[in-house]
């Protein structure tokens, strides 16, 4: 599981469930310094990093935690077909510093996977099975690579962004990923529970093409729809679980 901040409340109530945190630090969401909602905090993120990082090895917990920030897929320019994946020019004075911190700590990076915002974003290029994950047959040929689910598409073209900066060897963990049951025309309960139900699957049996054999280690986003939440209407409905805590569908984990 992973929380958003340390909260007592939250803590005390997982104590003794069974349920592990993600063993993960993440330093700023979707910092961007193309962002006007985020760009104000980009040199703040890469020295708490560091400071952190100096708190965990002083406990001597560097081997058990983690320290990483969370990106997502507009940091990606050039990501179709996804290998010739590579950071926009915008980001790369706040990614590549990240980016060799990581390396030096032999920690992974965060992302936020969203098939859903991709697909809405380009419908006449992009169809709604490829994102689902039940697209029936290859909907991508990148050389000799074969993509029939968008999700794949998506990190790979990350991992081909970090590869030409140096960060080759780094593993993603994908901090978020989901799709919303209400609040557009593709935005529904069927599609959540098809979305989230096949992710599940995918994750649990497969890797993408690029790291065949690699786990792809994923958080559900979201536990609870955020009812208060401001922006699109979609950015309140991501959650199995509704604000009274009842079940929008029936996923499995098992």
């Amino acid at each position: 599981m992973r929380i958003y901040d340390p909260n007592p409340d939250t803590l005390q109530a997982l104590r003794g469930s069974g349920i592990e945190l993600i063993r993960f630090i993440a330093v700023g969401n979707e910092v961007l310094p193309t962002s006007d909602s985020t760009a104000q905090y980009v040199n703040y993120v890469l020295p708490a990093m560091k400071n952190i990082q100096s708190a965990i090895t002083s406990a001597g917990l560097q081997d058990q935690i983690k320290v990483s920030t969370a990106t997502y897929s507009p940091v990606v320019s050039n990501s179709y077909p996804p290998s010739h994946g590579s950071f926009d020019d915008g980001v790369s004075s706040l990614i590549n510093p990240i980016i060799n911190f990581l390396v030096e700590n032999d920690s992974p990076l965060l992302a936020n996977i969203y098939p859903y915002f991709s697909y809405t974003g380009d419908k006449q290029n992009i169809q709604l099975p490829y994102a689902l994950f039940t697209a029936q047959e290859v909907q991508v040929q990148d050389e000799n690579l074969q993509y029939q689910n968008l999700f794949d598409a998506l990190l790979d073209a990350l991992y081909a962004a970090l590869e030409k900066a140096g960060g080759a060897n780094l593993r993603i963990v994908v901090s978020e990923s989901g799709w919303p049951s209400e609040g557009d025309t593709d935005a529904t309960v069927d599609n959540a529970k098809t979305y989230y139900t096949n992710l599940i699957n995918h994750v649990k049996e497969g890797s993408t093409p690029r790291r065949p054999g690699q786990a792809i280690e994923t958080y559900l986003f979201a536990m609870f729809d955020e009812n208060q939440k401001g922006g699109l209407e979609t950015e309140k409905h991501f959650g199995l679980f509704t604000p009274t805590q009842e079940s929008k569908y029936q996923i499995s984990f098992s």
